[in-house]
C-alpha cells in the first residue's frame, strides 16, 4: 500500500485504500501511451467509464448510458506496464439516474510494485429502455 509523502500529507491527500468494489482491471499497453511513455488521459477515462458502467448496469438491472462526468482529478501518471484497477462506489440512485464515484489505482510492476491512486472522478449514468428512452431505476426494497 502507498505511503504518503510529506507533500501529499501537507496537501491533505488521503490515498489510503480503494473505496468501492473492484469493477475492472486492465494492463496499460504501449498503444495507449504518448511518446513520453505516459498513458493518455482519454484511455484512463474510458476505462473508468467502462467500470462505472458495469456497476451502473448492475444497479439499474439493464442498459445505461453516461450522461455526465464531474470532478475528475488526475493525481499521478499511469505508465506502460502498470496494472490498472478501477473501483466503483454508487453514491446516489435517482428516479432514472445513478451517480458513481470511480477511483483508478495502479500497481507499478516494473519498479516498486507500489499500489497508488492515480485518478478519481464522478460519473452519472441514466437507465435506458431498449428504444433508448429513459426508464426508472429499480429501487432496493
Amino acid at each position: 500500500m502507498m505511503t504518503l509523502n510529506n507533500e501529499d500529507q501537507a496537501a491533505g491527500k488521503d490515498y489510503g485504500k480503494p473505496r468501492g468494489e473492484l469493477a475492472l482491471k486492465a494492463l496499460a499497453m504501449p498503444a495507449d501511451a504518448n511518446p513520453a511513455g505516459d498513458i493518455f488521459g482519454g484511455w484512463l477515462m474510458s476505462q473508468m467509464d467502462i467500470a462505472g458502467g458495469i456497476s451502473a448496469y448492475a444497479c439499474a438491472q439493464g442498459r445505461v448510458a453516461t450522461v455526465a462526468v464531474n470532478g475528475f482529478t488526475f493525481h499521478k501518471p499511469v505508465l506502460i506496464g502498470d496494472v490498472l484497477s478501477c473501483y466503483v462506489e454508487i453514491l446516489k440512485t435517482g428516479n432514472t439516474s445513478i451517480t458513481a464515484r470511480v477511483e483508478a489505482w495502479i500497481v507499478r510492476r516494473e519498479t516498486t510494485r507500489e499500489e497508488m491512486k492515480v485518478t478519481e472522478g464522478t460519473f452519472t449514468f441514466v437507465a435506458l429502455n431498449e428504444d433508448g428512452s429513459k426508464r426508472q431505476v429499480p429501487q432496493a426494497p
